[in-house]
């Protein structure tokens, strides 16, 4: 959902002409990747502790 708001901000940006909207646009879509790589960091992160909790059992 972040992206694609920072999308339409970035497309509103260019069809203004505001460039601080665009360039805000940007920097929302660059936060929402890492938002997104870090979350799929953490579920791998935390399924491979449940998985050593499983082997020990």
């Amino acid at each position: 959902m972040d992206q694609a708001k920072a999308r339409f901000k970035v497309f509103v940006g260019r069809i203004t002409g505001s460039e601080r909207l665009e360039t805000e646009g940007r920097a929302d879509e660059v936060k929402a990747r890492i938002r997104q790589k870090v979350t799929t960091i953490r579920h791998r992160a935390l399924g491979m502790k449940d998985s050593f909790k499983r082997g020990r059992s």
